[in-house]
């Protein structure tokens, strides 16, 4: 069988990893693991790895440094596992670049679900690397740069997701699930998120173009 994809698992827990090998190796993929944050740094360098699942309790560097030192040097899809009522830590992770996370005890078929979400919507970005533009405002997928009448505008990781998915579909209605999808790569975060994000996004952005929140629906972007 063809591999879907390479998966690194990063958790201190010998008995955890090879549960979430055995699962994910039934599901197509290859599977790496690491014991500790600077393994795992040590992986991503040499190995070409599509996901990584990262425990956030690891010794010596914790899974959210370890998130904060990838994303320095790497976009790689990256799936946090938290324990239950760590909601600051999940809150936090997303914060500093993981894309998502899933809570202990979890289902495994629900983590390989997980991946393969992550791998669609990091792979439908590769495919469309031409740029995007409305109005004054363009986006180059490529380099990740966003310009608003030919001045750089910073964007976060997520906001310049956020911000492609509109472009992409300009003058469309795009409920707040299809924007988690696309942006997030995942439809189990809180619709919540994508409100916060619109809101900074329409601060950046100023007049250039319009988000307009369509009630019980979702968001338009318009010039």
């Amino acid at each position: 069988m063809e591999s879907s994809g390479c998966v690194l698992v990063v958790d201190d827990e010998t008995n955890l990893r090879r549960l979430l090998r055995s699962y994910l190796q039934k599901g197509g993929f290859m599977v790496v693991e690491a014991a500790s944050g600077l393994d795992a740094l040590s992986l991503l360098r040499t190995e070409e790895i599509d996901v990584a699942l990262i425990d956030v309790m690891l010794p010596g560097i914790d899974g959210l440094e370890l998130v904060r030192r990838i994303r320095a040097e790497s976009e790689v899809p990256i799936i946090l596992i938290t324990a239950r009522g760590e909601e600051t830590s999940r809150v936090a992770g997303l914060e500093v670049g993981a894309d998502d996370y899933v809570v202990k005890p979890f289902f495994p078929r629900e983590v390989v679900a997980r991946v393969r979400a992550q791998l669609r919507r990091s792979r439908g970005m590769l495919e469309e690397q031409q740029p995007l533009r409305l109005g004054p405002v363009e986006l180059e997928p490529q380099s990740r740069r966003c310009q608003v009448n030919g001045h750089p505008v910073e964007l976060t990781r997520r906001e310049f997701d956020l911000l492609a998915a509109l472009l992409g579909r300009p003058d469309v209605v795009i409920s707040r699930e299809q924007l988690l999808d696309r942006a997030w790569g995942s439809r189990f975060l809180s619709p919540k998120t994508v409100d916060v994000h619109v809101g900074s996004l329409r601060h950046k952005l100023g007049e250039a173009v319009r988000i307009e929140a369509v009630r019980g629906l979702g968001y338009r972007l318009t010039g």
